[in-house]
């Protein structure tokens, strides 16, 4: 199995609005930065890897 994890920090408040027009970018309502990161994790029957952080 393989999952991203995507953490997001905030200056502002932690609530989000997303693009209507392309259905996938996140801004902060307030419009303060942001800061966002994702890993990219495979799980096998032996263990897990780390394939992109």
């Amino acid at each position: 199995m393989v999952f991203t994890i995507e953490p997001m920090v905030n200056m502002g408040g932690s609530h989000i609005k997303m693009d209507r027009q392309n259905g996938w970018t996140i801004y902060t309502r307030d419009g303060k930065p942001s800061a966002q990161w994702e890993y990219t994790v495979a799980v096998t029957e032996d263990g897990y890897e780390i394939l992109a952080y």
